[in-house]
């Protein structure tokens, strides 16, 4: 752990799992807007990361108002070894109790682990690593669910699951106090401000940006890391990958004890809140809040527009698989076909995920996009949003894009998949006016770069289509998503719990 700032004076303890001040992206570039925008309260922020070696310095100014920062790692291997075994404790079957919670998702949490004594004082880490009772438990398990999986797999599986619950705890119990706490996701973060707000009683306020735990069932189903797979002729049809299955059934079960334990599940679309709802949020604490941007700071780069429109098709974003450059690229050699000097620009760190990142470069050498297809690395969108004609999202999953509204609010109509809320963002959702203002761009298909093709070199080479969609892209964003009513609501909610 280290502490950046601290203070025991704070009105909104913000937790947060890889976000602000080291990584940028949307949920930070959210945090640093609710902070700034509230110069009145004074803000803390907790940072979870997985390990110190994976971030680099903060990439925000912090604003005077921040007045505490602390640092924790989750996956660091800072345990000193020790000669003798923890004895044996007549209170371990609550660890049974919790695993059976983790893997059924029967009930809420056991009442005994919602108290961080449970973790600091009863049952440690140091006990669940090494006791002989926690060997036989995970061996116990390994026999009766997978004894076909290689079993280094399945105990390193099970220790990295649960580890982060003890550090959690340990976090809780040095807290600083605050008013209310206030988490961007579920996930750790969401964990976190749970035990915490069970511990001391302090209002919990829960905003998902992208609904964490179907992300998370999209990393896992994906991931390599976590791949095992029997010879086929031996394999069932239905077989599921086990340890894949513990992994998503732990990130649901700690996503179910956040919506749980919130005073307020917030969300930025209707159909999040949907999902919420689906995933097992009780809908009377959900509320719809959306995303804003400061549309009058944003008018200089709309002025500073030249006259016709621009062959330059921006994506602002993080160089990750989520974002799904890949189809980017792959769709930018069909329309560098149609149009030789259209060029494309990443905007957006390349250091988050460097295996992808290089596979992206890779392709664009192996696509001959060398001189198309450019990776700009972290830039000041005023700067770059007068120079582009179409901006652009291929993501796989998102919440509600704030690159899309500040697009707009610049004059850049926008191509976006069908995540999120993209299509409520581009056709309009919000009410009948809403919907009449028109189409702001087009929404296409996830992973389907001839669709987008097709979409930028339609909007590229019809300059009448193309500034319809700029009118409503700036009508849409200047009447229903402007920042100073974001900021208002979030400040209303605070008042009431304070």
């Amino acid at each position: 752990m280290s502490i950046i700032r601290e203070s025991d004076e704070i009105d909104v303890l913000l937790l947060g799992e890889g976000t602000y001040p080291y990584i940028q992206g949307g949920v930070s570039s959210w945090i640093h807007q609710l902070i700034n925008g509230m110069p009145d309260l004074k803000f803390g922020i907790i940072f979870l990361g997985s390990m110190e070696s994976e971030y680099g310095e903060m990439r925000y100014k912090l604003p005077d108002n921040l007045v505490h920062i602390e640092v924790h790692y989750l996956f660091t291997n800072d345990e000193e070894p020790q000669a003798n075994r923890p004895k044996d404790r007549d209170d371990f079957g609550s660890i049974e109790e919790l695993y059976r919670w983790f893997k059924t998702g029967d009930g809420d949490m056991p009442d005994a682990m919602k108290d961080i004594k449970f973790y600091t004082e009863k049952i440690t880490h140091h006990h669940f690593l090494h006791s002989e009772q926690s060997w036989h438990f995970i061996t116990d398990r390994y026999r009766e669910n997978c004894p076909d999986l290689p079993f280094v797999d399945y105990f390193w599986t099970v220790k990295n699951i649960h580890k982060p619950v003890w550090v959690l705890a340990n976090i809780v119990k040095d807290m600083p106090k605050c008013k209310i706490l206030h988490s961007p996701s579920t996930g750790y973060a969401g964990f976190l401000a749970s035990l915490a707000s069970y511990s001391t009683g302090t209002p919990f306020v829960l905003t998902e940006h992208g609904i964490y735990t179907r992300e998370r069932k999209i990393d896992m189903l994906t991931a390599d890391w976590v791949s095992f797979q029997k010879p086929t002729l031996l394999k069932k049809t239905e077989e599921y990958n086990y340890i894949k299955k513990m992994w998503v059934n732990f990130f649901e079960q700690i996503g179910l004890f956040s919506y749980k334990r919130a005073d307020y599940i917030l969300s930025l679309f209707a159909g999040a809140r949907d999902i919420q709802v689906r995933f097992g949020a009780d809908e009377k604490k959900t509320r719809v809040i959306p995303n804003g941007v400061d549309v009058d700071g944003l008018e200089q780069a709309y002025l500073a527009r030249e006259e016709g429109v621009p062959k330059v098709i921006t994506l602002i974003g993080r160089v990750v698989s989520i974002k799904d450059i890949k189809t980017f690229i792959r769709a930018m050699r069909i329309v560098a076909n149609e149009i030789e000097d259209v060029e494309a620009w990443v905007v957006g760190p390349l250091d988050e995920d460097e295996m992808y990142a290089d596979e992206c470069r890779y392709m664009v050498e192996t696509l001959q996009l060398e001189k198309n297809f450019y990776f700009k690395g972290f830039q000041n969108i005023k700067d770059i949003l007068p120079k582009t004609g179409l901006l652009t999202l291929t993501s796989v999953s998102e919440g509600m894009p704030l690159t899309i509204l500040e697009g707009y609010a610049a004059g850049v109509p926008c191509v976006a998949t069908d995540v999120g809320s993209c299509r409520d963002l581009i056709y309009g959702s919000l009410n009948d006016e809403d919907i009449a203002i028109g189409m702001a761009g087009e929404i296409t298909t996830i992973a389907n770069p001839s669709a987008l093709a097709e979409s930028y070199i339609k909007f590229l080479t019809n300059e009448e289509l193309w500034k319809q969609a700029q009118e409503a892209a700036l009508k849409r964003v200047r009447t229903f998503y402007r920042q100073d009513t974001f900021l208002e609501t979030y400040h209303s909610i605070y008042e009431e719990m304070m």
